[in-house]
């Protein structure tokens, strides 16, 4: 048998439940009255937004900016540059994005392939001196991107229920033109097999070519004042290209690797950095809206 001090819980339970459908059978309104106190109310016909600053409509941004490549293999490039955009209407804008790779920083895989890589009659060509791998990588050496910039949510963010900052969330897309510097092409040197100097001159020599990729990413933007705002942005940069500087083209059930290093090297990879930009706006003074928004 079920306890009795459950069966009190179990009916004061049932009770309770009665008790508070029938307050609101009683007070609550039919769907009709409800819809007439939205329609006549105190709000009705009003604007959903007044007195908002509009930051972005019928103004230029420029913005200088950092920014560092993601999850490289071999090379981590710093690039050094900004942004210019015209905004249509508070939500749409269009404008150019560059910037130049003045630091490149070689990351731990190309350390250990200089410490302990391997030259064999296989990959002789694509290694013909270890200590030389970070002379054959290949590098992003600068970025121009068209692009159109969508600005769909805007709010306020609290830092310790203090300090409130306007806010808005962006998304861009466009296409990108990429500056890359890579390994020049090269066949296989029969001298290779002898590791001479003319060999691992090939390791040295370098070719610089143009890279067109669509660019697409996402950012944040914190309103320190109606002419300036803090910006963190994320960009993907989708293209093939050779970051190892190394033979990787041919039939792995036969010839493989082809002995020569050209396009047919070029893999496919998903580029992308973040970057953290300071934006200044012109003119200085964000308009008020007066009306819907």
């Amino acid at each position: 048998m079920m306890d009795a001090r459950v069966m009190r819980i179990i009916k004061r339970f049932v009770l309770t439940v009665a008790l508070m459908l029938g307050c609101m059978a009683s007070f609550g309104l039919p769907s009709t009255q409800a819809q007439d106190v939205e329609i006549s109310g105190p709000l009705a016909g009003a604007p959903a937004v007044m007195h908002l600053r509009v930051y972005r409509e019928g103004r230029f941004q420029v913005k200088p900016a950092v920014a560092m490549t993601l999850q490289d293999e071999f090379d981590r490039a710093i690039l050094f540059g900004g942004e210019l955009n015209y905004n249509i209407f508070d939500f749409l804008g269009v404008g150019v994005w560059g910037a130049y790779a003045g630091i490149h920083i070689t990351t731990g895989l190309t350390d250990e392939v200089e410490d302990k890589g391997l030259s064999n009659d296989r990959n002789i060509l694509s290694l013909p001196d270890r200590r030389l791998f970070d002379d054959q990588i290949g590098e992003i050496q600068w970025i121009a991107a068209p692009q159109a910039v969508f600005t769909p949510l805007r709010g306020k963010l609290g830092i310790f229920e203090e300090l409130f900052v306007d806010t808005d969330f962006f998304v861009f897309a466009g296409v990108a033109i990429v500056g890359v510097e890579e390994r020049a092409d090269v066949n296989k040197i029969p001298t290779c097999d002898e590791l001479t100097e003319v060999c691992r001159q090939s390791q040295r020599e370098r070719t610089s070519r143009v890279a067109i990729a669509p660019t697409f990413g996402v950012g944040l933007s914190l309103y320190f004042a109606e002419f300036m705002a803090m910006t963190i942005e994320w960009r993907g940069l989708p293209f093939a290209w050779n970051t190892s500087g190394t033979d990787e083209s041919g039939d792995p059930r036969g010839d493989f690797p082809d002995d020569q290093i050209d396009s047919d090297d070029h893999l496919f990879k998903f580029n992308h950095l973040v970057s953290l930009g300071f934006a200044f706006y012109l003119p200085l003074d964000a308009t008020i809206s007066h009306t819907e928004n």
